[in-house]
């Protein structure tokens, strides 16, 4: 009976407890053990419900905070279009505002993939004048267009004829899809004229559009249409619009309620490029590529010597940039990369060439100017010179001379006697303060050419005296370009002053505004003393003026032009012997400035395999100095030359035959 009761004690205890810990509003005498047996199936539905809401929730924040913007422009593209404005490329203009680069009006032809049919394609093809296989090409680029790609319109056919703009207007109603859009083209209205300078356009390619280009952009590939692209380019604006099921633009009036759904910008006008003005003075460019068109191959460049603002800068023979943006056939391409004169080639800036005896100034200036000769005191030229088992030759036996007629008439003996006094490394000083072998960063790819030292001789076999000698001559391992001789020359004539090239003036707004105004750069005050400057211009007075200078049958009666001929050896066994082009024959060059006091303008003639350098390139610099004061600038063209013979200035005598 005792053990009873303690069990009835103990299981009255258990069904206290339970009941004290059940929720309230239980049934009573219900048993609340079966409140807290949850089945297992319905925990997992719970949890299951509970994940799908949790997920939902996540992926409305997703789509409507997150992404909501996508998915509109998404829905909204359906029926809203955008189209780009292009931006009007600024022209380029000479000095004086003629222009050199320009952009007349074109019609370009786009489709919506989406909304072209094949009934749209065949009719398309047919008013383009398409070809089967130009239409089926078509037909397969509009249709791996998929989703939102499917929506951006895709250039067709660029700067279609009057024709076939009428043809496709006429039966716009009946071309779903297919838009035509107004943009530029650019032409070069002066053609051949400054061709290398001023460069070219062509369609961007898949490295452009990697830089934010698009399909149909044109980019600048060389000269100053590479070098100002950024400046001239403009920024593209847009337009957006409303279109029905079939791609047909519709008008504010047909749009109703949908109005509410337009973006906050409908059209972003765009901004033109800017207008670049050149130091560049076309009619002087003129002259100059007419007086190098008597050449196979040839350039020249002319600078204004007080600020190195370049004046005209030729190539010869050059290709009419109309044609190479694009429009240029497989043949012609071929042909021009195949021309022994190399058209393509800019010969002023991207090519080097030994200067010759132009470069004489250089071994002359550092002599003087360390005082390691007697200028008056004489060599002797008996039209050889030899160093150990080696022979150097001169074109003649010039006798007696001095420094004077060591560079009026050119004797190489006298210049290697010098060579050995001066030595090496202090002509590639002195070269490299005028300029020899350095950058000029125009921005163009300009070649910096090239001035050995000690250094570089002992990395590439070692160093021999006779390698000072030819140094000396503008031989052996020196390089310099057109432009880089014209700069030097300049320096002879202006006292002393290195500039850095100038091409570009100013930048203008399309209304004239300027932008941007450049302003001529120092680069060095040569330490030369006036003296020597002056001994030096008197020599290169003479050189043109005397009977016995190199360059005398370039003469001009009237013209003061103080300048050196040069013929660059380019063959061992071809001395100038033969005029014309010819690939064994040497290179002519003549370099000078004028007129010879306070000069105005220097000049740099390079003829290509032309022969003498005195009896080739100097008429033609001399020609284009003559038409720089005839045409272009006349009020400061120079009076006689005072100290030439009295015979030089009535009557022009030949050459004699050391003329180099």
């Amino acid at each position: 009976m005792r053990l009873f009761r303690r069990r009835k004690l103990h299981f009255d205890l258990r069904i206290g407890l339970q009941t004290s810990l059940a929720p309230s509003g239980g049934a009573a005498g219900e048993p609340t053990t079966a409140l807290l047996r949850v089945p297992l199936p319905l925990k997992v539905a719970a949890f299951v419900a509970v994940a799908a809401f949790l997920a939902l929730a996540g992926r409305l924040v997703q789509l409507q905070g997150l992404r909501g913007d996508d998915y509109l422009q998404k829905s909204t593209s359906n029926f809203i279009r955008e189209r780009e404005l292009a931006a009007v490329r600024g022209q380029i203009r000479d000095r004086s505002g003629a222009v050199l680069a320009d952009n007349r009006p074109t019609f370009h032809v786009y489709a919506t993939p989406r909304y072209v049919s094949e009934a749209t394609l065949l009719r398309l093809g047919r008013l383009l004048k398409l070809s089967e296989e130009q239409r089926e090409a078509l037909g397969k680029k509009l249709q791996s267009k998929r989703g939102a790609d499917a929506s951006k319109q895709l250039l067709v056919a660029e700067d279609i004829s009057r024709d076939q703009l009428a043809a496709l207007e006429s039966e716009k109603d009946q071309l779903p899809g297919i838009d035509i859009e107004a943009r530029t083209r650019r032409v070069y209205p002066q053609k051949n004229t400054a061709a290398h300078m001023l460069g070219y356009l062509n369609m961007a390619g898949p490295d452009d559009l990697k830089r934010g280009y698009k399909h149909g952009d044109s980019v600048g590939r060389s000269g100053m249409e590479q070098r100002l692209e950024s400046k001239l380019r403009g920024s593209p604006g847009f337009e957006r619009f409303f279109v029905d099921a079939h791609g047909r633009r519709k008008s504010e009036n047909d749009l109703g309620e949908m109005a509410q759904l337009a973006p906050q910008e409908m059209r972003r006008d765009p901004q033109p490029g800017l207008t670049a003005v050149l130091t560049v003075d076309l009619e002087l460019q003129r002259i100059v590529e007419e007086a190098l068109s008597r050449h196979a191959s040839a350039a020249a460049a002319v600078v204004e010597v007080d600020s190195g603002r370049v004046l005209a800068m030729a190539s010869y023979p050059s290709p009419d940039p109309n044609l190479l943006g694009g429009r240029l056939t497989r043949a012609e391409a071929q042909r021009m990369e195949s021309d022994p004169f190399r058209p393509l080639l800019d010969k002023v800036l991207r090519e080097t060439y030994y200067p010759g005896s132009t470069f004489k100034i250089i071994p002359a200036l550092a002599a003087l100017e360390e005082g390691l000769i007697d200028p008056d005191q004489k060599q002797v030229c008996h039209g050889r010179y030899e160093l150990g088992r080696h022979v150097f030759r001169c074109m003649k036996a010039h006798g007696p001379v001095s420094l004077h007629e060591a560079l009026a008439q050119s004797c190489n003996v006298y210049f290697y006697h010098l060579a050995e006094k001066v030595g090496l490394e202090r002509m590639a000083r002195w070269a490299e303060r005028f300029g020899f072998g350095q950058p000029m960063n125009l921005g163009l790819g300009e070649a910096s050419g090239f001035v050995p030292t000690l250094e570089y001789y002992r990395q590439h076999g070692g160093f021999r005296g006779g390698y000072a000698l030819n140094t000396a001559l503008g031989q052996g391992a020196v390089r310099a370009s057109v432009l880089q001789l014209a700069m030097a020359y300049a320096a002879l004539g202006n006292g002393g002053k290195l500039y850095q090239p100038m091409l570009v003036d100013r930048l203008e707004k399309p209304s004239g505004e300027t932008v941007e105004q450049f302003s001529p750069q120092l680069r060095a005050q040569l330490p030369i003393l006036p003296s020597s400057l002056e001994r030096m211009r008197r020599a290169l007075v003479d050189v043109v003026a005397d009977n016995k200078g190199t360059a005398s049958t370039a003469f001009i009666e009237g013209l003061d032009v103080a300048g050196k001929s040069g013929t660059a050896q380019v063959r061992k066994n071809r001395r100038g012997e033969s005029s014309g082009w010819d690939e064994k024959n040497d290179h002519a060059w003549f370099v000078g400035y004028a007129p010879s006091r306070n000069a105005k303008i220097a000049v740099a003639v390079l003829v290509e395999h032309g022969g003498l350098g005195g009896h080739v390139a100097a008429p033609t610099a001399t020609k284009i100095i003559q038409g720089y004061f005839d045409r272009v600038s006349p009020e400061h063209k120079p009076r006689p030359v005072a100290e030439a013979p009295a015979s030089k200035l009535s009557t022009t005598l030949p050459a004699s035959a050391g003329a180099r």
